[in-house]
């Protein structure tokens, strides 16, 4: 299978990003939404480390089958996702996530079929989308797996397209691994940037309380983890606060950008998550369990 025609529902950064770099790279590509979306993004300039950039929109009803589908949402929004990447599933589409956390892959095969996916990690970029605008000086990189041979196919697929476009991936052996490795960063990072209102510069000062918090709820992901089979450590836990270090300090995870735009954040995902695991493990979480009230109290307070 040649990947030829891509749909991308979700335009934030990493949708945005991944959507101009095939487009740059003369690939068939299009942003599918719904109405609401639709009419929101058709009235917004978009703009790509500041240049002017018209990127390829359209109803998501009025699409057809692509060789891939990229989720690229918030995970609050996953469920009418699914909805709006139906007419273009076929038969022998390749879809991938890029969403947080280590769920989503197995909602959208629950409704698509295991066999349409492969497993993604976005890691590594500092891209940042503001009322349209897009900023970032890395694009990062993609960590792609599979479980099963049918989706070794899918990505044998993906890994050509990827190289052909130039977006920087890894091909994982066990990619659970690293979902969960990303995972923690992100419960840790994301959380603390957005109740101490700080960015990456902030978290990466290891004198800092937004420092300490962060890498307390990573240890109690590593903790959940191992309950779970998952073999991270704090090995894994230092790779991720070295990539930190090469973030660009100025630069924020979504979670702070949900802050700053007064709307529902990607918490339950995180520490919700976190907090459910180590119920059914019998262990506690205290340091998550803070921080999921405090961004309640925040949200409460839009």
């Amino acid at each position: 299978m040649v990947i030829k025609k891509t749909a991308i529902c979700g335009m934030g950064a990493l949708g945005a990003m991944y959507g101009s770099r095939i487009a740059d790279a003369g690939g068939d590509v299009r942003f599918v939404m719904d109405g609401a979306h639709f009419a929101r993004e058709s009235a917004l300039p978009h703009f790509i480390n500041g240049a002017r950039r018209e990127l390829p929109i359209m109803l998501g009803r009025e699409s057809t089958p692509c060789d891939l589908v990229i989720v690229a949402v918030k995970s609050p929004a996953l469920g009418s996702a699914l909805d709006v990447i139906e007419p273009s599933v076929g038969e022998k589409t390749v879809i991938m996530s890029v969403l947080n956390g280590i769920t989503s892959e197995e909602t959208i095969a629950a409704r698509y079929g295991a066999e349409h996916m492969i497993y993604t990690v976005a890691q590594g970029t500092d891209a940042v989308m503001l009322d349209g605008a897009l900023r970032f000086s890395t694009v990062g990189e993609l960590r792609i797996g599979a479980r099963s041979a049918r989706q070794e196919e899918n990505l044998d697929a993906v890994s050509d397209f990827l190289g052909r476009v130039g977006i920087p991936f890894v091909r994982e052996a066990d990619i659970m691994r690293r979902m969960w490795g990303k995972f923690m960063f992100n419960v840790g990072l994301n959380q603390s940037c957005m109740v101490y209102e700080t960015n990456y510069g902030g978290c990466a000062d290891s004198s800092g309380e937004p420092y300490m918090i962060m890498v307390a709820a990573m240890r109690e992901v590593i903790a959940v983890a191992k309950c779970e089979g998952i073999g991270i450590g704090e090995e894994t836990l230092s790779e991720y606060v070295r990539m930190l270090g090469g973030l660009t300090p100025d630069a924020m995870p979504s979670m702070r950008q949900d802050r700053i735009m007064r709307r529902p954040s990607e918490v339950e995902m995180f520490s919700g998550t976190v907090a459910a695991l180590a119920k059914k493990h019998g262990i506690t979480v205290p340091v998550n369990e803070y921080l999921y009230r405090r961004i309640k109290e925040i949200e409460s307070g839009y």
